[in-house]
């Protein structure tokens, strides 16, 4: 296993905002059922990550997406954020 040692003072901005950019996507794919089966439970549970990571647009939308989700995959939807968040 390769050891990296970050010494410039801006890269872990960068790698925050391009995990948040990747996250926000796979928030897309399954709100838009892009590649895969639409799920508002995923796109919800992705979306709320990036948001965590610093995307204001996965905000925005998981905004969207929990108006039109019942309370019961709302709940899903933030357990399944937090388990990932807790694992990662």
């Amino acid at each position: 296993m390769a050891r990296f040692e970050m010494l410039e003072a801006g890269f872990g901005a960068m790698g925050a905002t391009a995990q948040a950019d990747i996250l926000f996507e796979l928030g897309m794919m399954y709100a838009t059922g892009r590649d895969c089966e639409a799920d508002v439970v995923a796109a919800h549970k992705w979306f709320n990550i990036a948001a965590i990571k610093g995307s204001a647009r996965a905000a925005e939308l998981r905004s969207e997406l929990s108006a039109a989700m019942s309370k019961g995959e709302i709940v899903k939807a933030l357990r399944e954020a937090r388990e990932w968040m807790t694992m990662h």
